[in-house]
């Protein structure tokens, strides 16, 4: 199935960027609430609201390794039913937005499991029944390293019950610290899905970085409405594993309001809702089924399939639920046990040559964002950047009223 894209924003969104590019995405005035519903176009271009036939992600959990939830939003009250802070700097539940920008946890949390505010109004996530873990890190600041914030927050997540963890984020370098291995193995042991975005050029990431370098993990690459790949809003790399919309996302901020973003914090989440409706739709999986179905019913695009901008193609939710796709034996985008045994020297360091070239079932991702520099030697970066909704509701008034106001004055030019 090719998606349904629709078409009319695109033109207005670039104009609304252009003037206030990673603008802070605090509250905005309230719109009208269906024509927030309406803008969420990949519900029913993705194959999302034919999915909801089966399932709507009821007895799945999403553990949102992330900034932190605001949990008291309209949309997300009852979603977040577990949570902590490892940063030192959050609260114990994990809802007290922390770091440098605080409010993307809310909106990474709305595109998962966004309840709505009432039938067809306010933003509804891509698996509205999912459970929320919240688990907030602050990258570059608190008491604890980045590095061990990571490793905590997924062992965490893997002892709470976290069938998926999303992790919009990225340490910007091939590598990562020894902690990670025992971390990551331990999740995918106990048969969690991880899912991390690609990262974001506009906001200077380059190449795929770690956690999305990590065999195992699923990287997401972001496309844009017409199901193109993002020129700003997606990082490429030979460790993608599927492609997502990452434009033109609606999401909730903390203390209730929308706002308009792009990137690849957009697309993860997405994907990581996917893999929830898989998980609820077939519990009896384990990660490595739950994520060859999202790959193998990807709608491939691009060449080679799999491919450095698209990975196995673009996410196809209906057939990911629905269709007969044949069991694996192992996880068909890598195997991080193999690859320590194979590549981990003595030392505990990572050999930069050995992720170049990743084994041929290795995974895909990227990253992006303002980033900040950790003394233990990583940069990190987590991936978004927005356009208040009232920036692009303010545009379209303006617009609107210079279009009154010159068919104005042509009806009068015709009266004389």
């Amino acid at each position: 199935m090719r998606p349904r894209f629709a078409v009319g924003l695109g033109a207005m969104v670039a104009v609304g960027i252009a003037l206030g590019a990673i603008a802070p995405a605090g509250a905005v005035p309230a719109a009208r609430a269906d024509s927030i519903r309406d803008m969420e176009y990949w519900l029913a271009d993705y194959g999302f609201t034919d999915a909801w036939d089966t399932t709507r992600g009821k007895g799945a959990t999403v553990a949102i390794i992330d900034t932190g939830v605001d949990g008291s939003v309209a949309e997300l009250k009852g979603a977040v039913v577990d949570g902590t802070d490892v940063s030192g700097l959050g609260s114990s539940n994990g809802q007290t937005p922390v770091g440098d920008t605080p409010d993307h946890g809310t909106m990474v949390a709305s595109l998962i499991a966004g309840r709505g505010t009432s039938s067809g109004n306010g933003v509804i996530g891509v698996a509205p029944e999912a459970s929320l873990l919240s688990i907030s890190v602050a990258l570059g600041t608190g008491s604890v390293s980045s590095d061990e914030q990571i490793a905590h927050a997924v062992r965490w997540a893997v002892d709470h019950g976290a069938d998926v963890i999303n992790m919009s984020l990225t340490r910007n370098s091939l590598d990562w610290p020894e902690s990670w291995d025992d971390a990551f193995s331990y999740a995918f042991d106990h048969n969690v899905v991880i899912v991390a975005a690609a990262g974001n050029r506009v906001d200077g990431t380059t190449e795929v970085g770690a956690p999305a370098t990590i065999p195992g993990v699923v990287a997401v690459a972001g496309v844009d409405r017409n199901g193109d790949a993002s020129f700003d809003a997606s990082s490429q790399g030979i460790t993608i594993a599927a492609a997502a919309p990452s434009e033109q996302l609606v999401g909730i901020v903390p203390g209730g309001g929308y706002v308009l973003w792009n990137g690849t914090s957009g697309a993860a989440p997405i994907v990581s809702g996917l893999a929830a409706l898989v998980k609820a739709a077939h519990p009896e999986l384990d990660a490595a089924n739950i994520i060859n179905r999202i790959i193998s019913t990807a709608t491939p695009k691009g060449s080679p399939v799999p491919g450095p901008i698209y990975g196995y193609g673009l996410i196809d939710a209906e057939r990911a639920v629905n269709a007969d796709v044949a069991s694996v034996a192992t996880n068909p985008i890598g195997d991080l046990t193999a690859w320590i045994a194979t590549y981990r020297p003595s030392s505990g360091t990572v050999s930069v040559d050995s992720l170049a070239i990743p084994a041929p079932t290795a995974p895909p991702v990227t990253r992006a964002e303002p980033s900040r520099s950790e003394a233990s030697g990583g940069v990190y970066t987590l991936i978004h950047w927005a356009v208040p909704l009232g920036l692009l509701l303010g545009f379209l008034i303006l617009m609107a009223t210079f279009a009154l106001g010159a068919v104005s004055r042509f009806r009068r030019l015709l009266r004389k």
